[in-house]
């Protein structure tokens, strides 16, 4: 009698099937591991939060967040943190969390912050109000309130209100740079370039001189003292000749001063530094239309196109030929 033999089917198929029960078994184990966690008691708030922050839905992270307010063993900092998950989908909610924070630890400027954002979510601004006075009695010295106070009502589109609360930001942290270039560009933007280039002046020695000069020459640029800016720009690119934003703006203005010849190069120039952004090329062929070179226009826009295929139709927008 022949004994029976392991035909190369056979094999393949005992082989397959090891695999699949394999795979089967790894599986199996992770989803385990993840549906285990599920099933244990969860009286850490860190588990909450750690699962809200999986929930993509603001009604799946209620259910973990807001029993949270009850919890002993949640502290300011985890209150806050569950405030900040529901303040854009559940802001009623976020501010009763905000509200145990500040119960917890009544000396946290953090909390009073949040609280002025989640009032102004829901369009309290006596809220808001005496949420920034707290913070700012909590807290003299620091500019957060006040910078807070510039976020929102720049986002209100009360310019005014917003280069005040950055004037007083800046007298508490003179020489700051962020807060100082924030503070200029507003001023120039509310048509006081004298003013604004005193607080770029400021700077001096705080931030890289090329970057200060790009700041400067923004200023003069908006003004149309063009020429004025364009001896900035160049000082700017010269001691820094990588820096792409002063290239860029070195183009603006040297178009405003009426010499395309040189804006071309420019931007050029800050294309080659950053092949990834359209920025660059995508203004020079809208100035180049303005000036009436068609022709240059239409090799810039299918340069463009023929790098970033996938951008064409943001392309055509932004340079539109006649």
């Amino acid at each position: 009698m022949s004994e029976p033999t392991n035909e190369p089917g056979q094999r393949t198929g005992r082989r397959w099937n090891q695999g699949l029960r394999g795979v089967l078994w790894v599986c199996g184990v992770a989803l385990v591991i993840h549906v285990i966690p599920l099933f244990l008691p969860r009286n850490m708030p860190e588990q909450e939060l750690a699962i809200a922050r999986a929930t993509d839905n603001v009604e799946g992270r209620l259910q973990f967040l807001v029993p949270l307010k009850h919890n002993d063993k949640a502290t300011a900092a985890d209150l806050r943190m569950a405030a900040e998950l529901l303040r854009e989908g559940a802001p009623a909610e976020a501010h009763d969390l905000a509200v145990e924070a500040e119960r917890r630890d009544p000396n946290a400027l953090e909390t009073q912050l949040l609280l002025a954002r989640i009032c102004d979510r829901e369009r309290m601004a006596r809220c808001v109000e005496q949420s920034l006075g707290r913070a700012q009695k909590l807290a003299p010295a620091d500019p957060r309130p006040e910078l807070l106070r510039a976020d929102l009502s720049e986002q209100k589109g009360d310019v005014e209100a917003a280069t005040a609360a950055l004037s007083r930001a800046f007298s508490r942290t003179p020489g700051d740079p962020l807060v100082g270039v924030r503070y200029g560009r507003l001023l120039s933007r509310m048509g006081r370039p004298e003013d604004a280039l005193k607080v770029f002046t400021s700077l001096e020695g705080k931030m890289p001189a090329a970057r200060l000069l790009v700041e400067q020459g923004l200023v003069l640029t908006k003004e149309g003292r063009s020429r004025e800016a364009v001896g900035l720009l160049q000082q700017a690119v010269q001691k820094d000749p990588k820096l792409v934003e002063g290239h860029y703006q070195l183009g603006l203005a040297w178009f405003q001063a009426g010499n395309a010849d040189a804006a071309e190069e420019a931007l050029r120039q800050a294309d080659r530094l950053d092949v990834s952004d359209t920025r660059a090329l995508g203004t020079l062929c809208t100035l180049q239309v303005k000036a009436g070179r068609l022709e240059g226009a239409r090799q810039t826009r299918t340069d463009l196109e023929r790098r970033f295929p996938q951008r064409m139709d943001a392309i055509r927008e932004q340079c539109r030929l006649p």
